[in-house]
C-alpha cells in the first residue's frame, strides 16, 4: 500500500470516530436497598376507628321510678341512688342505650368503666333496670342476659342484704357469666352451657380479660376470683 493510500484511510477512520453518537446513559443503581423496597411496599391496612359512646346523663330517682326494685325497709332511701343513661356495645356491633341505677357515690366510676367497655367493643346484650321484670325478679333478669345494678334484694339463702341493695354491685351478661355455688348448682337456670368456663364466647368474662380489668383496676372486686361460690357476672365496690 502506498503512503498516500495509507494516509487517506487513517484520516477516514478518525473522522468516523469523531462523528459516532455518544453511548446512551445507563440507569443509576439505587443508593439504598431500603428506599427501593419502601417505594414498592404495600400500604398498611387502615384500622377501624375506636368507637366513642354518646353523652351520658345522670338523674335522681324517686320511689315511684324505682318501681318494684325498691320498697320501704330497704337499707337506703331512693335519694341516695342515681339512674345513669349511657351507651353500650351490642352483640350486633351497634350502639345501644341502656340504664343502670347505682349509688350516687359510684356514678363517676360506673361511667368510666362502661365507657372503657364500649371502647373495647365488649358486647352487652341488654342493660335495663330490673323493674322491667315482674316483681323485680333477679332470676328473670339473669335469664334474659340483662346487665343490671340496683335491686333491693338479699343474698339468696342468707337473709343478708346483697350489695345490689345498696347500688354498689353490677352484674354483667349474667346468662353468659353465671353464679355457681359449691355444689355446682348455677343461676340462672338456663345458663348450663356457660358453666364451662373454657368457652370464649363474646360477652363472657375470664381472669385477666380487659373487661374484667376495667373494673378491678379501679378497685372493684370480681366474683370470678372468689373461691366459692363463683359469681362470674358480679362486680362490687
Amino acid at each position: 500500500m502506498t503512503a498516500t493510500r495509507l494516509a487517506a484511510l487513517t484520516a477516514t477512520a478518525v473522522a468516523l470516530v469523531q462523528c459516532a453518537p455518544a453511548p446512551a446513559p445507563q440507569p443509576s443503581e439505587p443508593t439504598s436497598t431500603t428506599s427501593a423496597r419502601a417505594s414498592t411496599a404495600p400500604a398498611a391496612p387502615s384500622q377501624p376507628p375506636t368507637p366513642q359512646p354518646g353523652p351520658v346523663s345522670v338523674h335522681p330517682v324517686t320511689a315511684a321510678e324505682l318501681g318494684t326494685t325498691w320498697r320501704p325497709g330497704c337499707p337506703l332511701p331512693p335519694e341516695t341512688l342515681r339512674r345513669v343513661d349511657l351507651d353500650h356495645w351490642g352483640f350486633d356491633g351497634q350502639t345501644h342505650r341502656g340504664q343502670l341505677v347505682v349509688h350516687q357515690d359510684l356514678t363517676a366510676e360506673v361511667i368510666a368503666v362502661f365507657e372503657q367497655l364500649f371502647r373495647l367493643r365488649f358486647p352487652i346484650e341488654r342493660m335495663r333496670t330490673v323493674d322491667h321484670y315482674p316483681g323485680a325478679d333477679d332470676e328473670l333478669s339473669m335469664r334474659d342476659n340483662n346487665t343490671s345494678a340496683f335491686n333491693c334484694r338479699d343474698i339468696p339463702g342468707t337473709g343478708r342484704w346483697s350489695l345490689h341493695a345498696y347500688g354498689r354491685a353490677v352484674d354483667i351478661n349474667p346468662l353468659l357469666n353465671p353464679y355457681i355455688d359449691g355444689r355446682g348448682d348455677y343461676q340462672p337456670a338456663n345458663a348450663g352451657p356457660f358453666v364451662d368456663r373454657t368457652r370464649t364466647d363474646p360477652g363472657m368474662l375470664h381472669d385477666g380479660d380487659p373487661a374484667v380489668r376495667a373494673f378491678t383496676d379501679r378497685g372493684w372486686r370480681w366474683g370470678g376470683y372468689w373461691r366459692t361460690p363463683k359469681d362470674y357476672q358480679h362486680f362490687e365496690r
